[in-house]
């Protein structure tokens, strides 16, 4: 791509990094293990990505089974650990389908972030975003636009892509496949935040099956103008607050400037909906408000690459394992899709038996890619695998084998499609990364990420 700005500067770094939500922050940490130069670049002010923009929870980190294994570890206990340390964090238990979560604190996590890049040696720009690519070689030259000195330049060896929307890739002439091509994109959710809960009101009225069963009422009713029948609300950090993922917004194109606006505007309008049905329908929420929405509408998929291997839906409900297994995921497919009668609902099926498949590195390799990795939500994968493999835990574990990976190319002069994956898997072991199943169930009551009595709701 021909780029004719005038450009302010040109940096120079060894890797870089584009994006640092939960897989970009995870791979600078990784790269950082390494002699090279990191640097680390993000267009908000603040990491963490959907993690700290609009959740509050990890997935992924155990199988959601009724003896849940623990199946990653590495960087991700890590920050965990960190979180756990200032009071931060506690489990919740598998109230909605996708497992043990580990709750934790938003706007502590982003501290967290902050401290492990600057522990690490991390070149770090917030406030930055990627315009476009001039050339992909040995050397990528990759155009950056900051509000304070325009547009400006980082010429790097070895690039990875973790910027959700497969930005880098897309200015770069890499293939993928856009969401909704295919098969519907998953909606997308605006969530919300409320306090001034009564949570102890809210259990003994019935808790969850009863907030579930007010849903449809109102929703088949039509009295809130609700989108959807089912929806989680949960206990966070914080007391008397509680974290929702009900709202659903479909039908928008995520990468259209149009339908994107139009999007976040409908998304803000179901959050108030949602107050007023769980205001006036709820025990438990009579005085509680809304305090904070997401800072975007939250995006489940667009673009995903296409890798050296392509993640399917037969490798997850087959629990496959692959010689090059550079990760573990046993969470279900949780595809939030449009129902035939107008609500948007999540479809869900389980890896049988409680089981987990393996991730080949070939799925973080763009095909035939010598310089660049993907990781995160834009990873190469069909959309049900893609609907399996995104939680957090799983884009952590990515990160974490691509900065290796990384690592790796650049010490042996090897190709990312090239790479001695024994090498990385030897490497992730000795950073903490689980790639075999463990042989004992998980006890999450005791694995020393305190409940604190919370994790009710």
């Amino acid at each position: 791509m021909h780029f004719s700005t005038t450009l302010a500067k040109t940096l120079t770094t060894d890797i870089l990094v584009i994006g640092s939500g939960s897989a970009g922050a995870t791979a600078a940490i990784a790269a950082a293990s390494g002699k090279h130069r990191v640097t680390l670049v993000e267009r908000y002010g603040f990491p963490g990505g959907t993690a700290t923009q609009m959740l509050d929870t990890f997935y992924g980190f155990f199988t959601p089974s009724d003896a849940p294994k623990k199946i990653v570890g590495g960087i991700p206990d890590t920050i965990v650990n960190a979180l756990n340390a200032t009071g931060d964090v506690f489990l919740r238990p598998n109230t909605y389908g996708a497992g043990t979560g580990v709750n934790y604190n938003p706007e502590r996590l982003k501290l967290v972030w902050d401290q492990y890049f600057q522990k690490n040696g991390i070149n770090l720009y917030y406030h930055t975003s990627l315009v476009g690519v001039e050339s992909l070689g040995e050397t990528s030259n990759c155009i950056f636009f900051h509000k304070g000195i325009g547009f400006f330049a980082i010429a790097a060896k070895r690039v990875i892509d973790a910027s959700g929307d497969a930005d880098f890739c897309h200015w770069a002439g890499l293939p993928y496949e856009k969401a909704g091509e295919k098969e519907p994109a998953q909606s997308m959710t605006t969530t919300f935040r409320m306090a001034n809960v009564d949570l102890d009101q809210f259990e003994k009225a019935g808790g969850k099956e009863m907030l579930k069963q007010k849903m449809a009422t109102s929703f088949d009713a039509g009295t809130h103008g609700l989108p959807r029948k089912e929806g989680s609300a949960h206990e966070m950090c914080q007391p008397k607050c509680i974290s929702t993922v009900a709202v659903k917004v479909v039908d928008h194109d995520a990468l259209g400037e149009k339908s994107l606006t139009q999007a976040e505007m409908e998304g803000r309008k179901q959050a108030f909906a949602f107050e007023d049905f769980f205001r006036d329908m709820v025990p438990g929420y009579g005085n509680s408000k809304i305090i904070g929405l997401s800072h975007q509408i939250g995006v489940r998929e667009t673009r995903r690459v296409y890798g050296e291997y392509r993640l399917t839906k037969e490798d997850c409900m087959n629990a496959r394992r692959f010689k090059d297994d550079i990760f573990l995921c046993g969470a279900p497919i949780e595809d939030h899709r449009k129902s035939d009668d107008g609500a948007s609902e999540t479809f869900w099926q389980y890896v049988p038996k409680g089981g987990v498949y393996g991730v080949p590195y070939g799925t973080i390799v763009p095909k035939d890619s010598r310089t660049v990795w993907v990781v995160g939500r834009c990873f190469s994968a069909t959309h049900d695998a893609h609907a399996s493999c995104r939680s957090m835990a799983q884009t952590m574990s990515m990160g974490q084998a691509a900065g290796l990976a990384a690592v790796l190319s650049l010490n042996g002069d090897m190709a990312a499609n090239q790479l001695n994956t024994d090498a990385l898997r030897e490497a992730l072991v000795k950073m903490g990364a689980i790639l075999e199943l463990p042989k004992k169930t998980a006890d999450t009551s005791r694995n020393g990420w305190g409940n604190n009595g919370k994790g009710q709701q």
